[in-house]
């Protein structure tokens, strides 16, 4: 177990190591956990993690304030001057990570970042995520960021007046290029003059995002409100996540005759059903997105083979595609058979997730709706159809080519990896 005395002499050591001329300046910590089990290679939860760099910041700090003091003590002359040897000096540690907080991460990672240049070791924030704190607890961790560094704001579970506070502290971050907002609570389903006076505020501060490329809006109710969240962005998007959010025939409508379409390479549209009237102002998306266009994500979509069959045409001519998803949709392994064998002529694609197909399940189609649907499948059948569907991917010798029924055995390449 670390007592007092352990832990002070491993920050001496850190100190007096920082001290001795060694020339590190940047210590690269992005990207340590993976956004599938959020978890660190070491077991450490990204809350713990940005928990323990924070306290090494803080805590190298205030040594190299105690060891400072007495060096200076120590070199004090009979007059009582400070000799110039007194307080060694390092130039320190641009430590760049990416930060994950919440309530019990919120004030240590506030004491870390407010220690600023004159800390052995600074925080440099790649990417911000917040979650179960509010939006006064949020802005000043925002605007103790280093403007230079932060490309991406994840935010979570916020109401739209909450999320008005802390849009105007982003326009100080010249890098910013993702904007993830999950489980943002935007009254589109009921809309009131107040709500939509704040949706018209919310498109405002978007607009304001200059480097803006990515932006999410999971699990919000947009259903016929897109165009005016999006209207006041001045430059396309590359990638937009509409997961899960009511989306209207006439939101991807808009969508397709945006200034967004022909740049997008990532677009989810997972959750939203296409058959309630949104399968022709998709299949036009499509056909605005084909040149650019490099993952789909359509699972919880309620695709049926009749929806496949219309939108396939349009998906071959997507030529640049690398990932499809079509997970939990009520497709026949008929169905699926057919549309491996036609994406084979899509040269670029990489990786596609199917669902279980409809005929391996034992209830009954028309249940499809059922929360538990996916846990009443015929283990024979599902092995008999995975071994038809593996052998066919085999006998068209694309060995770069994986399809898998499992939405988490295959990490979905990140924005900024594209």
């Amino acid at each position: 177990m670390a007592t007092a005395s352990n832990i002070s002499r491993y920050f001496e050591g850190f100190f007096l190591f920082f001290s001795s001329g060694f020339q590190l300046r940047v210590l690269d910590m992005t990207g340590l956990y993976d956004s599938v089990s959020n978890r660190t290679p070491n077991g450490w939860t990204s809350w713990s993690r940005t928990k323990g760099l924070a306290e090494a910041c803080v805590e190298v700090s205030r040594y190299q304030q105690q060891f400072q003091r007495r060096r200076s003590e120590q070199h004090k002359g009979c007059s009582g001057a400070t000799t110039a040897e007194a307080a060694p000096q390092h130039p320190g540690v641009d430590v760049h990570a990416d930060l994950v907080v919440d309530k019990e991460s919120n004030q240590i990672l506030r004491e870390a970042l407010q220690i600023g240049a004159a800390g052995l070791l600074r925080l440099k924030c790649r990417e911000f995520k917040a979650e179960y704190i509010s939006a006064h607890e949020i802005v000043p961790l925002l605007e103790s960021l280093d403007p230079s560094c932060l490309r991406r704001v994840e935010l979570c579970t916020l109401g739209l007046t909450r999320l008005l506070a802390i849009l105007p502290h982003l326009t100080r971050f010249p890098e910013l290029r993702s904007l993830k907002l999950r489980h943002i609570s935007l009254d589109g389903q009921h809309p009131t003059p107040e709500s939509a006076m704040k949706i018209r505020c919310v498109a405002g501060q978007l607009g304001m995002l200059r480097s803006l490329r990515e932006l999410k809006l999971g699990s919000a109710w947009l259903p016929g409100n897109l165009s005016q969240i999006l209207c006041d962005l001045q430059a396309p998007l590359e990638s937009l996540e509409l997961d899960f959010c009511s989306l209207f025939p006439a939101d991807l409508t808009f969508l397709s005759q945006s200034i967004h379409a022909p740049a997008l390479k990532r677009l989810d549209l997972s959750g939203n059903n296409i058959s309630q009237g949104l399968l022709e102002p998709l299949q036009l998306l499509l056909e605005k997105t084909s040149a650019s266009l490099l993952q789909l994500d359509l699972g919880y979509c309620h695709v049926a083979d009749s929806h496949l069959a219309v939108l396939l045409p349009t998906l071959l001519r997507c030529s640049r595609l690398r990932f499809l998803g079509l997970y939990h949709n009520p497709l026949s392994k008929a169905a699926i058979k057919d549309l491996l064998q036609k994406t084979l002529e899509l040269p670029d694609l990489q990786l596609v997730v199917y669902p279980t197909p409809l005929d391996c399940h034992t209830l009954d189609p028309s249940e499809f709706d059922s929360d538990f649907f996916d846990e009443h499948v015929d283990e024979e059948l599902l092995s008999a159809a995975e071994a038809e569907i593996s052998q066919l991917l085999a006998n068209s010798g694309r060995t770069d080519l994986v399809w898998t029924d499992d939405p988490d055995s295959h990490e979905v390449p990140d924005y900024f990896s594209l």
